[in-house]
């Protein structure tokens, strides 16, 4: 095996500026770093150990501690607020990445419009923008650039990541290149440059690529994304243990390359593993897994072709899914749902198939796990979600990790339901009720849990309404008495004589079940379940103007609306009744009001007392010199 290891690969300048900055500090006081100093999960793990933790806010680190700013740089907001509060800091910006800060703030000072090419999440375009006053253009693609606006009438200063692919910036240049007024800075580092060319070279002379790194780091993925062009067995590990060294033979030529933010001991690790011959192939034997019929294990996918997905399993020989194992759902194409470099687990069905290749099945895995969770949750009595497929005799087939349940019509809801296709193709939360492996019987019910969310939201509706609220519902029921209105779950009522200021016969002339209604509440029990509500509008009601209408002795006109036998009631408008005692009617003694009166005769009268505390209104014919129809018919015949 030979082994071609990248001059440039680790730590570049900047971030071993930074690495050994924090380093020589340690047991100087309580350090901090703003933002994670570095992609590698190891160094960030050994810093902490050593008491270097990361902070996001000022607000969280101890007094007289000092913050290192690390080699992606910050806007120049934070270096205020560290002065402003008085933190001690030393500032690790990489010297590549402070002269792209000085570039953008001397033009965004001078005028300029700036455009930052890089990605917008990564740490340093963050900080990059904000000497900019975070009003850059950031583009991350030459389809991005292409679709960007320029003013020929504004001037444009470019700049890039220190750690941007080269071959990308160059064709974002040339769609820049076309306007005179746009300034293009290569702010790629020079270390970045000769490290992704470097990449380039060797990959096109090995048989396999190895880049080590983080995958989150920005520059490792980029070096991977390169190799890949030209290497096609291109592998990114964060270490050599997690690489799965049954891909290399004895005879390959390797090509090793690294990250900036990987460090020399793990790249020196890797490369000695390799070297070592009897070593690696004792670490080569190791990594070869034993494999038995009914095994779940776990595999990278290689490719899918024709529907087949084949799988590396760690083992001497690869997996092949076939398309008739890989999904319950025939109508799913594997190569939707998985791609090469993914992980995933399967189920062994045969070691060999034959063909020197072991047979494995995705869908017997999803099988298997589907019974396990449904079986969980019966065991558990916990939720589990599913979908209403079809409907068939006695209730509903359901849908529940890919497995066919029943579920009886009396527990799709806790009411009665006349059709049951108003549930089709909605998913729920259901309980399992009943659960045999063995005959595959498994029934579900939602009856319980539809109830306790009832439950749930009366005490929540409840809770939150208040005597005087105005809120929205709908007329669920109608009564004698009055209507029941749906307010969110729960019904209140509105009794037939807060339905209008004025007078209902029947709830019907007012309501319809469906109506859509706004109502005042009047009292919530919360104790007795009841709510009392009010179609009245509290700001339209006529006794807030009655006192200047009615003033006692003014005459007035109204309609004759009831009778009883100490007197007669009159509507002078809507809402607003006056009583006119049977000894007001007439100047001739009567037994009774409709001696004189009958019900819808207009009359005036003269208003003889208001009492607005009680809402009553005494009203007086007599005294209002007004004599019935009936007494002047009686006086002229008498006349005559």
């Amino acid at each position: 095996m030979k082994i071609i290891l990248a001059k440039s690969a680790g730590f570049c300048f900047g971030v071993k500026r930074a690495i050994d900055c924090v380093y020589n500090m340690i047991g100087f006081g309580k350090i901090y770093t703003y933002g994670s100093l570095i992609h590698n999960k190891f160094v960030i793990s050994d810093l902490e150990e050593k008491g270097v933790f990361v902070v996001d806010n000022f607000d969280e680190i101890e007094k007289d501690s000092t913050v290192i700013i690390r080699s992606h740089g910050v806007p120049k907001s934070i270096y205020t607020e560290l002065e402003n509060k008085n933190i001690k800091y030393v500032d690790c910006t990489c010297p590549f990445v402070k002269k792209i800060h000085t570039i953008v703030n001397k033009a965004y000072t001078a005028g300029d419009e700036i455009i930052i090419v890089g990605n917008f999440e990564h740490p340093e375009i963050i900080g990059i923008n904000g000497w900019a006053e975070n009003s850059g253009i950031i583009i991350n693609s030459p389809e991005e650039a292409l679709n960007t606006y320029i003013d020929k009438n504004k001037k444009y200063t470019l700049v890039v990541q220190t750690t941007y692919q080269r071959d990308i910036f160059e064709d974002i240049s040339k769609v820049f290149s076309e306007f005179a007024n746009v300034k293009i800075n290569n702010t790629i580092c020079s270390a970045t440059d000769d490290r992704q060319k470097e990449a380039v070279i060797i990959a096109k002379n090995v048989d396999k690529m190895i880049v080590i790194g983080d995958e989150k780091s920005s520059n490792t993925r980029k070096l991977f994304e390169i190799s890949k062009k030209y290497c096609k067995n291109t592998f990114l590990c964060e270490t050599i243990y997690n690489l799965q060294l049954n891909i290399l033979q004895k005879s390959d030529k390797i090509g090793v390359t690294a990250g900036a933010s990987t460090p020399p001991a793990i790249i020196k690790e890797a490369i000695t593993k390799m070297s070592e011959n009897e070593n690696f192939e004792e670490m080569l034997d190791q990594s070869l897994i034993t494999l038995h019929t009914g095994d779940v294990v776990k595999g990278t996918v290689i490719g899918v072709n024709n529907g087949e997905v084949s799988v590396n399993l760690g083992y001497k020989s690869d997996g092949i899914i076939p398309k008739n194992e890989f999904s319950e759902n025939p109508d799913i194409d594997p190569a939707d749902v998985v791609k090469p470099d993914d992980e995933i687990e399967v189920y062994v069905v045969r070691v060999n198939d034959g063909e020197g290749n072991v047979l494995v099945s995705r869908k017997r895995l999803e099988a298997n796990k589907g019974y396990e969770e449904i079986e969980e949750a019966f065991n558990n009595k916990t939720v589990i979600k599913g979908k209403i497929i079809d409907i068939v005799k006695g209730g509903l087939i359901a849908l529940i990790n890919n497995k066919r349940v029943f579920v009886p019509s009396s527990q799709i809801s806790n009411r009665f339901v006349e059709d049951l296709n108003e549930f089709k193709n909605k998913e729920f939360d259901f309980n399992i009720l009943e659960f045999d492996k063995s005959k595959r019987r498994i029934i579900a019910g939602r009856k319980e849990l539809v109830q306790k969310e009832i439950a749930a939201k009366r005490q929540q509706i409840f809770e939150s309404i208040n005597a005087g609220d105005r809120i929205e519902g709908t007329v669920s029921r109608i009564v004698d008495f009055g209507a029941f209105v749906d307010i969110g779950g729960v019904d209140g009522l509105i009794h037939i004589s807060e339905m209008s200021w004025g007078r209902v016969k029947k709830v019907s002339d007012v309501l319809s079940e469906g109506d859509k209604v706004t109502v005042t509440v009047l009292d919530v029990n919360s104790e007795k379940g009841k709510i009392s509500l009010s179609l009245k509008d509290i700001n339209n009601d006529p006794w807030k103007s009655a006192p200047e209408k009615y003033t006692i002795g003014n005459i007035v006109e109204g309609k004759v609306v009831r009778m009883v036998p100490f007197g007669a009631f009159v509507e002078l408008e809507e809402g607003v009744d006056g009583l006119i005692h049977v000894s007001q009617i007439s100047y001739k003694h009567i037994a009774k009001p409709d001696d004189v009166l009958e019900i819808g005769q207009v009359v005036k009268a003269k208003v003889t007392d208001f009492d607005a505390e009680n809402k009553k209104i005494s009203l007086s014919i007599k005294e209002a010199d007004v004599k019935p129809k009936e007494e002047e018919k009686t006086e002229e015949t008498t006349e005559a």
